[in-house]
């Protein structure tokens, strides 16, 4: 098997961040880059990142010479390209992929800009491998609740429609399962939704090792938990196969992370897993161990690339090099174990 490149993640400089009551304010692109580029464990150091499609590291409507502009920014830290985040939500260029006509085509809006940035990067060079990733945009289950025969309907005709867009443009979509969204919120709707749509060729599953840890947990489906508090190690790990096993083959895009067992949130992702720091002594996972589950056959499925996801860290974390060095010997290490 190939080795597995090393991604650092952009968006933890975004995502929660902003101008509201309890925010703390958005980091730039290139602090975020400097930050990454500095990280070294052993000699080894990231080998590229995977990047929000949003305003203020990217506008989904700039140029193509700002487009390429950004692309050099990022290779002046000999740093690559992967994975990309299109910008699906309400407030950025989409809307709910459950919604009405008018935010379908909002949601489908934003892949289309989302793969015209990422043809610029392909033929810049900047970019060689890596997925888009995407989620339902629809925050909270309880409109979903009222009828989720229906929602998930809509989900899976949206996602259709967008993985077509997607493969017209040579594109993959990376369905992130995570609690907050709707119609994505356990492990066995996110296997609805996979399969309903039934592309696996252009339509796949991003597991993240963070918000995966909830799915056994039930967090927002009781019934589909597959572990109950005060699990024993045997219990984790037979949980842990059935639901990888069931998720797995859909897998195409891999988050490393780590998880205390707490719901938080912050801004629009009011109710997710929270990602801890990796060498955090509250963790729930063997970040290595667990891993491996994900990246069986990793390479079958196109993965060429890992990331960390430290979504939501606090800026100050985020400035510390401690906080990446350690990022970095975990992903390192898992590439070690496993490629």
């Amino acid at each position: 098997m190939t080795s597995l490149k090393l991604h650092n993640a952009m968006w933890p400089g975004l995502v929660g961040k902003g101008d509201e009551e309890g925010q703390e304010p958005p980091i730039s692109l290139d602090q975020m880059l400097q930050w990454t580029a500095a990280a070294e464990v052993d000699g080894q150091k990231f080998e590229g990142v995977d990047y929000f499609l949003f305003h203020p590291h990217t506008d989904p409507d700039a140029s193509e010479d700002d487009i390429r502009r950004i692309a050099d920014q990022i290779a002046s830290y000999d740093l690559v390209v992967g994975s990309l985040v299109a910008p699906i939500w309400p407030g950025t260029v989409g809307d709910s992929a459950m919604g009405s006509d008018e935010q379908q085509e909002k949601f489908l809006s934003a892949i289309t800009k989302a793969c015209r940035i990422a043809k610029i990067f392909n033929e810049h060079g900047i970019r060689q491998y890596g997925v888009i990733r995407i989620d339902s945009a629809e925050f909270g289950i309880d409109k979903w609740r009222e009828d989720s025969a229906a929602g998930t309907a809509r989900i899976i005709e949206t996602f259709t429609k967008a993985a077509n867009i997607a493969a017209e443009n040579g594109e993959r979509l990376a369905a992130e399962g995570e609690i907050c969204w709707a119609g994505m919120h356990s492990w066995k709707d996110m296997l609805d939704l996979l399969e309903g749509v039934g592309m696996p060729e252009t339509l796949g599953f991003q597991a993240d090792q963070a918000h995966t840890y909830l799915y056994l947990m039930g967090i927002n489906a009781p019934g589909h938990a597959l572990l109950q508090e005060g699990y024993s190690e045997e219990e984790f790990y037979a949980a842990y196969e059935t639901l990888t096993d069931k998720l797995r083959p859909w897998t195409i895009d891999f988050h490393v992370a780590q998880n205390d067992g707490t719901v938080h949130g912050a801004g629009t992702h009011d109710k997710t897993g929270k990602h801890c720091q990796a060498d955090d002594p509250n963790g729930k996972l063997d970040i290595t161990k667990t891993a491996g589950y994900w990246l069986e056959g990793a390479q079958e499925r196109g993965i060429q690339h890992i990331c960390w996801d430290g979504c939501m860290f606090p800026n100050s974390v985020l400035g510390s090099p401690s906080t990446w060095n350690a990022i970095l010997k975990a992903m390192v290490d898992v590439r070690t174990a496993h490629s």
